[in-house]
């Protein structure tokens, strides 16, 4: 087995609509001194403005991505759209715990809970909630890196998505941004100091 999970100490699982907030908010609490190392998620979408290989994502075709599936390569993933993947890589547990630091993870709602199931008390599951569905798609709109298709799309997930926080362990509304970054630290210093 490529990872032991008993070894793991902690993670902290991040998820959200698009445009919700998250990776603002992720990004906020990587600066904050804390010892966390942000596990960088596979995707099989293209990549955004001046996003890099290896860095926001690893972008695989749809064809990797199916065949690190088959492989067993993932700890989670999920076919969001069709042919749109999303996934957390094993080797990304591995990298992280070498350097004795605590995972951030940044998935969809189904992996959020499949790794909470896995990894149960060690693991901090935070959902990111917009202030409204209508505040959602006029940060999409201003975001300007998505198709109105696109935008119709993710708002019709939102509300999906949206369903599920009840099941995170944490919810956050992200309708001031400076609360929602004092809230996500408060919740993941209490539960670094557990």
């Amino acid at each position: 087995m490529c990872c032991n999970m008993e070894k793991a100490a902690k993670l902290i699982v991040f998820s959200a609509p698009s445009g919700s907030g998250k990776s603002t908010i992720i990004q906020y609490l990587m600066q904050q001194g804390l010892p966390l190392e942000f596990s960088i998620s596979a995707t099989s979408r293209q990549p955004r403005g001046t996003e890099k290989d290896g860095v926001e994502y690893y972008f695989l075709t749809p064809e990797e991505f199916r065949k690190r599936i088959g492989q067993g390569d993932f700890l989670e993933y999920e076919e969001v759209y069709t042919d749109r993947f999303y996934g957390t890589l094993k080797s990304e547990i591995e990298r992280i715990g070498a350097l004795g630091k605590v995972c951030v993870f940044d998935v969809d709602v189904k992996g959020g809970l499949n790794i909470k199931k896995m990894y149960g008390d060690r693991a901090l599951t935070i959902f990111i909630m917009p202030p409204s569905v209508e505040a959602l798609r006029e940060r999409l709109e201003h975001r300007g890196t998505d198709s109105q298709d696109v935008i119709e799309q993710r708002l019709q997930k939102a509300e999906y998505e949206m369903s599920f926080a009840p099941q995170y362990d944490t919810v956050i509304v992200n309708d001031e941004l400076h609360i929602a970054q004092r809230d996500a630290l408060a919740a993941v210093r209490e539960f670094l100091a557990r």
